[in-house]
């Protein structure tokens, strides 16, 4: 149709051009991507219909209930990423260890890591949920992926985004080269081009954390959260809070408004509940591309030298300025 804006696939073609290199394996494992996130779409859409509410009886890695949409969603990826025959290793939140494609995928030029479904426990309630990736260049020069292709720190990641499911169903991504946001038109089936170059907004007094969990925090974050809710209108306090409960849409409520999302470590688990792998080094990604910050309070997310495939972090990502306000509190200085 004349006037529509390019679609997702069209956009990344376009920007092909720039990399002579490029062998269109980057597109093709995009496509997957993009594929996966419009049948999760159709997925949750008819979730209460088609018996996708509710959870399997099982539990994750992680030690949480296993969501069905959580199930279907990760094979779903995993089958889509393995035929293209262009990644040669995947890590998934919701699987141990890394998962190998078919043999005709072994040299593959990437590997994927991601979260299949982001807050699934929303889905219960009609409220949003997301897809988080991370498309990592392999380390290894040929054969079978690895770990080592896997626990690469974040700022090499060769690309990263999300997949918001909510009143509309967007996906955002990053290759390092800006933020770009296309929105899921169903009747066409196609992800349309909707904001390119997104930047955080510079200033905003909104902040989004679990405060439920405050009473087991350590001192720099309690000291945050009092002094950002003291009543101080020259400075712009107190801030408003907001909390919807899945990682990818309070990052994206943020990323369009401003302010911080923040989730600390505590006294029973002071590496925090966020997987680095899965959550935090792909939004840092988007964030800093977007002019923002992420750090775990008092380092860059994207220079974390993982460890292990399932590694947790505590975490803070928004706004440059709000993200170094936190990282004074954790140095001990305070607001200034």
């Amino acid at each position: 149709m004349a006037g529509m804006p390019p679609t997702l696939s069209q956009f990344i073609r376009a920007r092909q051009q720039d990399y002579p290199d490029a062998v269109g394996e980057f597109s093709q494992v995009m496509s997957a991507i993009a594929l996966g996130g419009k049948l999760i779409s159709r997925e949750i859409n008819l979730a209460g219909l088609v018996g996708a509410t509710g959870y399997t009886g099982r539990t994750n890695i992680q030690g949480e209930e296993v969501a069905k949409l959580d199930e279907w969603s990760n094979d779903l990826l995993v089958d889509l990423l393995g035929e293209t025959g262009c990644v040669c290793v995947m890590g998934s939140e919701e699987v141990e260890g890394p998962i190998v494609p078919p043999e005709s995928a072994s040299n593959g030029r990437y590997a994927v890591l991601f979260d299949p479904v982001d807050g699934s426990s929303n889905i219960d309630i009609a409220a949003p949920v997301g897809t988080i990736f991370s498309i990592q260049r392999r380390a290894t020069e040929s054969g079978v992926g690895n770990l080592d292709d896997l626990l690469q720190p974040g700022r090499s990641q060769a690309a990263a985004g999300y997949i918001l499911y909510g009143s509309s169903t967007m996906f955002v991504y990053t290759t390092g080269q800006g933020v770009h946001a296309f929105t899921l038109d169903p009747t066409m089936g196609e992800f349309h081009l909707t904001t390119e170059e997104l930047r955080f907004p510079e200033k905003s007094n909104v902040y989004s954390t679990n405060e439920g969990n405050s009473g087991t925090w350590l001192e720099p974050d309690l000291k945050w959260v009092n002094w950002i809710k003291q009543n101080d209108p020259d400075t712009g306090r107190p801030y408003s809070a907001r909390y919807i409960g899945a990682l990818v849409a309070d990052f994206h409520r943020i990323l369009l408004k401003g302010g911080i999302f923040a989730y600390p470590g505590n006294t029973g688990r002071p590496d925090g509940k966020l997987r680095l792998l899965y959550e935090c080094s792909p939004m840092a990604f988007i964030a800093e591309q977007a002019g923002g910050a992420a750090t775990n309070g008092t380092k860059r997310i994207l220079d974390i030298e993982p460890t292990g495939l399932h590694q947790r972090t505590p975490y803070y990502i928004g706004t440059a300025r709000e993200v170094e306000l936190i990282g004074r509190f954790h140095e001990g200085r305070g607001p200034g």
